[in-house]
């Protein structure tokens, strides 16, 4: 039994196949970022779902894509926290991007690819490598275009008084805005980027209002001049996305792009589906 795992911060998708790529089972897990979580953090996660924790020693092989492992120390860490807990399975960790690229990419072809969900990412494949110019900080100086940047934005606007009162009411009504509350989510707790994240479906609800529309602009700018720029041949490869933020967030996401001559080519939301396709031909 081979495990596919697509992770972010927030969420990670899990899909079971045998080796004819029949799908055992499906599930879903809290996200588990390497960089934010210690290892029995993680443990807890995975015995939190029965399906995994049940399973677990029937696994031959694991293939983890996920946020937070874009270096070789947290690829070692997580990769060490699975032998351990998949005891019969050979592991392989990879960051997030891979899954990306395989789930959007056409065989041999060049692209570039980007994240946008809890966090962001953005790299160039040649058609069997991938090129990566922008090493990530992680979500407090980075991860620009990102749910946690929109949630950051959204709770700065509330608490400066800058965002207008009928969303303002709004906003207050659909989150607990209590400062201590928001203070332990951001400071004590696990995954304070997720939680900043939580906020970004606000925006997307309030995507054309002209508060929320002026931080998507500013965001989705930001994100296009800082990662994808990076690449000389930009405009001359499709350009694409997986996530949550640039799924609903795509029209938005097309009207920048095309102000920079860019070519948007497929957007997705998650690419765990994609991956399935991918192991059955290629491991």
């Amino acid at each position: 039994m081979k495990l596919l795992v697509d992770s972010g911060s927030t969420k990670a998708d899990w899909i079971a196949i045998d080796d004819n790529g029949k799908v055992l089972f499906t599930t879903q897990s809290l996200g588990l970022n390497p960089e934010v979580l210690d290892i029995d953090a993680v443990i807890e996660r995975l015995n939190d779902r029965f399906d995994i924790e049940h399973n677990k020693d029937k696994a031959t092989h694991v293939f983890f894509y996920g946020a937070g492992c874009g270096t070789d120390r947290m690829k070692k860490f997580l990769t060490a926290v699975f032998q351990g807990y998949f005891r019969n399975a050979i592991v392989e960790v990879h960051e997030d991007t891979f899954a990306a690229v395989y789930a959007t990419t056409p065989k041999d072809e060049q692209a570039i690819v980007c994240i946008l969900g809890t966090g962001s990412n953005c790299s160039f494949f040649d058609g069997k490598e991938l090129h990566q110019k922008v090493q990530s900080l992680g979500y407090i100086a980075m991860d620009d275009g990102s749910g946690n940047r929109f949630g950051r934005h959204l709770l700065r606007g509330f608490f400066f008084n800058k965002m207008p009162e009928t969303l303002a009411e709004e906003f207050r009504t659909e989150y607990n805005l209590d400062v201590d509350v928001v203070k332990a989510n951001l400071y004590k707790e696990d995954n304070p980027n997720a939680y900043l994240a939580t906020f970004a479906k606000f925006i997307i609800k309030h995507k054309d209002h002209e508060f929320c529309k002026k931080i998507i602009k500013k965001e989705l700018k930001s994100f296009v001049k800082n990662y994808i720029m990076q690449y000389e041949n930009y405009k001359e490869v499709p350009v694409h996305f997986v996530g949550s933020i640039a799924f609903y967030l795509k029209e938005e996401l097309e009207v920048v792009l095309t102000k920079y001559n860019i070519k948007i080519g497929n957007v997705l939301r998650r690419p765990i589906d994609g991956l399935i396709a991918y192991h059955i031909l290629n491991k």
